[in-house]
């Protein structure tokens, strides 16, 4: 069976709740989109909100708080916030991308080994079964390592240890200094091979949220090696179809998952920094042109709030006084700056309540932007 690129981009917006909300909570909704992006914990928010009807963020607060859903270093060695029944199978399945990453170069330019971390890693997670901040795990690392060693000790193993941030309170559940705790369950990290089996539930969970999909997407979004991916999906059979891409590219997919005809229409979007549908794919031209590619994402990393207009990535937004100022690369329809000021509306709303300054750190990518058409959408 072949698919078109716009009936991949509707497949795409269809499994992550952006062809319509959903009526759903907040521990189902982050379920079926696999997982949330939430270095910003702002972010984790708007992409919800984006995605549920109704949504609540003080539900999100109490599904956070509870531990249904948890915020922890996975894939692309980055924040996420993901269902807590996910965790364990999505961290073993990270386990080799982790350990290469986490006790490579800084680790071990501090003198110090993957034998040292998996002889400090009990006692860290006994210590870590109550929530502590970071200036208690590294005072426990400096006693075990010294004062000298304990800065790139603790930078290797909070990314690598099974641990998840606690709430702290503020405006979005966690505040700017982090707390950790344990995993529930969380044992000392074994080999440091790929386990087959949590790999196969992580290639499942993506194409559920994200399918149809390449090895290569797969390895992008969760930053894992292509071979273990293709001898994964090899050994699915029939939990997996293939189909044939744009370009011959060839994709996986579930079997009966959803894919939307290509005239399915796709209403406009806000979406917050680093929003999943931006990053979760090696070609990201599925929902952003590629002319834009380098506006949007910097050259740091930091990924810009965009305003999604027809499936595809049209601009960027970000709070301003009394509503959201957008700014479009290209003409838009005024019926399209009618939906975008709609959304615009909510958006302002759930800001106002919580954080009104959202992504106030990142204004000075503002002035770096191509000229664009520039409107302040009224809150």
């Amino acid at each position: 069976m072949r698919i078109t690129a716009r009936e991949l981009n509707r497949a795409t917006l269809c499994r992550q709740l952006l062809l319509e909300r959903a009526p759903l909570g907040v521990a189902e909704g982050v379920r079926r989109v696999v997982a949330l992006q939430a270095q910003h914990p702002g972010s984790a928010y708007v992409a919800l909100w984006n995605r549920l009807a109704g949504f609540d963020p003080a539900e999100a607060d109490a599904v956070l708080a509870r531990r249904e859903v948890v915020k922890a270093t996975l894939m692309r060695i980055t924040l996420h916030a993901v269902h807590a029944e996910d965790y364990r199978m999505f961290r073993e399945a990270m386990q080799q991308t982790l350990y290469a990453s986490r006790l490579g170069f800084r680790f071990a330019a501090s003198g110090l080994t993957p034998a040292d971390a998996a002889e400090l890693l009990p006692g860290l997670l006994s210590f870590a079964e109550v929530p502590r901040s970071s200036a208690e795990m590294k005072g426990w690392l400096e006693e075990r390592v010294g004062a000298e060693r304990r800065d790139d000790a603790w930078w290797g193993l909070r990314g690598y240890a099974p641990l998840h941030h606690q709430p702290t309170g503020g405006p979005w559940t966690f505040g700017e200094r982090p707390s950790y705790v344990a995993a529930d369950g969380a044992g000392v990290p074994g080999s440091r091979d790929v386990a087959p089996e949590a790999l196969g539930h992580l290639v499942l969970r993506y194409l559920a949220g994200f399918g149809p999909a390449s090895v290569a997407d797969v390895a992008q979004f969760a930053m894992v090696q292509r071979a273990p991916v293709r001898r994964v999906l090899a050994g699915l059979g029939g939990a997996v179809e293939r189909l044939e891409g744009p370009d011959g590219v060839v994709l996986f997919d579930l079997p009966g998952a959803p894919r939307p005809a290509a005239e399915a229409s796709a209403p406009p979007r806000l979406l917050g920094m680093w929003d999943s549908v931006l990053l979760a794919y090696a070609d990201r031209s599925r929902v952003m042109p590629p002319a834009y590619r380098r506006v949007v994402i910097r050259v740091n990393g930091d990924v810009l709030p965009t305003l999604l207009v027809d499936g595809e990535v049209a601009g960027v937004w970000r709070p301003a006084e009394g509503g959201i100022e957008a700014t479009a690369f290209h003409e838009l329809p005024e019926p399209v700056w009618e939906g975008l000021a709609e959304e615009a509306r909510g958006l302002y709303a759930l800001l106002a309540e919580r954080d009104p300054g959202l992504y106030r750190r990142y204004a000075h990518w503002w002035p770096k932007l191509p000229a664009g058409r520039v409107r302040l959408l009224p809150g």
